[in-house]
């Protein structure tokens, strides 16, 4: 007999506990609708076989025996369709003969319709009488779907009485996943009674949510620098819960990045689409190679980037723009997409109006000296001829595909991409060679301690405060919160403007918080001013920006956020000026 929605069954104790009285009143009426649902269903018994070996004489016989089939399986469409298929073939062929036959017998055409109205009439009736013997069943799994659904509810209820409330919504996430599985088991293993003790349940449940919270904090510690930035959505999305209404989505998406932060793919996918782009790639090199032997100008100028990309930057992107799994042959697209993003070729043909000596041959009338006669005469002169020169100006830029992202993404795509970029997917072992593993995974960032005298200031007190929440976030170009992670103008704007001051100015880039800052010398720099680069890349003014915490340190976003000593030979090249916010 297939399982169905157990009835639960409840204590004296507990069905007098004011809050338990009403799930557990909803969940009995639930079971009785069942059970009537159920008692409607016609009984139908059915013809089985039995062989029998006798242990003595080792004779084999057959014997009948009849028994009540499965109440709650509707009766098969497919073997209705077969038994009436033969029917219906007969009457497809008497139909098809009188249309042959008929020459336009008005008599005949009349039979004929009549036949076909009448024959339409009993499918109707046939189709009606399968959909009234099929209700019983159809009002028993709806029936069967309600018991499960109070049956839930009571389970969830009595766990948080004996239990007590999650102290988070991961906590109650992981509670409720337990006892869908606990009351499964139930539901799977009830026996002829289709009952569960409720009790039981709710102990199991509690016992797998507590090993299942275990196993997920003992991996959290394993990775826990891959996991700060999942401390960070987490919070953000919990200062949001006050104000959202939708702030229970929101969670359920921080919860999926929690556990999504392993990439949820095959490693013969992930493996297959670096090996497609890396074969793009070269293709395009090759182009490149051989561009002056496939064209035809007169002169040729190339300014090309280097192609290069980072593996886990690609499959990164490509599984949050998926929203988790994917297979190769699904993502061809994707890359196309991302290719073309990265890799902007432009070939530009300009003219120039040149001349060129050209030796031509002329003919003149020459006189002979002796005879007086006149004769022509073939000669060579030179001539300047303009011509159209052409040069062929290629270019291709390298627009960096990890500076992507921001570009094309979604707020929830590019948290999960930050995510996957904060852990590498936890598969340090699939790209080792990827410059990514050695500062995301095996670096430790130590923590600078920071003079006591500076922190006597409360304003850079309450900076730093903010600030060193995000150490060891992945720099994501373009972000802005710990939601997608930060570049180095958005941690900057982030950390000043949430640290609890009288700060309020947006989202600014580097330049722009140079634009608002006074010019402070570097004599007069102080913990809490910002310090500004340029040409760390290709832009007027400003390019990069952090905190500047006194003695030649800064924290930054780097790759990734980190303390750093600005007394070096690359960011002495770039120091552009200290600035202070007003």
């Amino acid at each position: 007999m297939a399982k169905r929605a157990p009835r639960l069954i409840f204590s004296e104790e507990e069905r007098a506990a004011p809050a338990l009285e009403k799930v557990i009143r909803k969940a009995d009426k639930a079971a009785d609708k069942l059970e009537k649902a159920e008692a409607k269903i016609p009984k139908k018994t059915v013809k089985v076989k039995e062989r029998v070996v006798d242990a003595d004489t080792g004779k084999v016989t057959t014997r009948l025996f009849f028994e009540e089939a499965d109440k709650k399986r509707p009766p098969s469409k497919l073997s209705h369709l077969a038994g009436k298929a033969p029917l219906d073939t007969v009457r497809s062929t008497v139909h098809r003969k009188l249309r042959e036959d008929n020459d336009g017998n008005s008599g005949t055409d009349a039979a004929n319709t009549l036949s076909q109205t009448a024959e339409g009439g009993y499918r109707i009736a046939e189709t009606a009488h399968r959909s009234h013997a099929e209700k019983p069943y159809r009002k028993a799994e709806r029936a069967e779907a309600a018991a499960d659904k109070a049956n839930l509810r009571a389970l969830n209820r009595q766990y948080e009485k004996e239990y007590g409330k999650a102290s988070n919504p991961y906590s109650k996430w992981q509670q409720k996943r337990a006892i869908k599985k606990e009351y499964a088991a139930a539901k799977a293993g009830n026996g002829a009674r289709n009952t569960a003790r409720a009790s039981e349940t709710t102990a199991k449940a509690a016992r797998r949510a507590a090993e299942d919270t275990k196993k997920a904090g003992s991996f959290i510690v394993r990775h826990k620098k891959g996991f700060l930035i999942v401390g960070g959505i987490a919070a953000v999305i919990l200062l949001l819960m006050t104000g959202i209404s939708s702030c229970s989505t929101l969670f359920q998406g921080a919860t999926s990045g929690i556990v999504s932060s392993t990439y949820p793919l095959e490693d013969a996918d992930m493996l297959a689409a670096e090996a497609a782009y890396c074969g793009m790639e070269a293709e395009l090199q090759s182009y490149l190679d051989t561009y002056e032997s496939t064209h035809d100008y007169d002169e040729y100028h190339f300014d090309l980037d280097e192609i290069e990309h980072d593996p886990y930057v690609l499959i990164s992107m490509i599984t949050a723009l998926k929203g988790g799994e994917w297979k190769i042959d699904q993502v061809g697209g994707v890359l196309d997409m991302l290719f073309e993003r990265q890799y902007i070729l432009t070939e530009r043909v300009t003219t120039e109006t040149r001349y060129r000596t050209e030796t031509r041959t002329g003919t003149r009338y020459v006189t002979d000296p002796d005879t007086g006669e006149s004769y022509p005469e073939e000669y060579e002169y030179d001539v300047q001829v303009p011509y159209t020169y052409y040069i062929c100006h290629v270019e291709l830029e390298n627009f960096n595909l990890s500076h992507v992202p921001v570009h094309i993404m979604s707020h929830d795509q590019l948290s999960m991409y930050a995510v996957y970029m904060s852990t590498l997917g936890n598969r340090p072992d699939l790209f080792p060679g990827s410059a990514y593993v050695s500062k995301y995974y095996y670096t430790d960032y130590e923590k600078y301690e920071i003079p006591p005298e500076a922190l006597a200031d409360e304003q850079f007190a309450a900076i730093i405060a903010e600030a060193e929440k995000y150490l060891g976030y992945p720099y994501v170009w373009g972000g802005s919160s710990p939601a997608t992670s930060f570049d180095c103008s958005g941690f900057v704007s982030y950390v000043y403007n949430n640290c609890g001051l009288d700060w309020s100015f947006g989202r600014l880039g580097a330049e722009g918080l140079r634009s608002m800052s006074a010019y402070v010398s570097p004599a007069n720099a102080k913990p809490g001013d910002l310090i500004f680069f340029e040409k760390t890349y290709d832009t007027s003014g400003a390019s990069h920006v952090g905190i500047y915490v006194g003695n030649n340190m800064m924290l930054h976003c780097g790759d990734p956020i980190q303390y750093t000593s600005i007394d070096t030979s690359y960011w002495r090249s770039h120091f552009l000026q200290f600035g202070r916010l007003p």
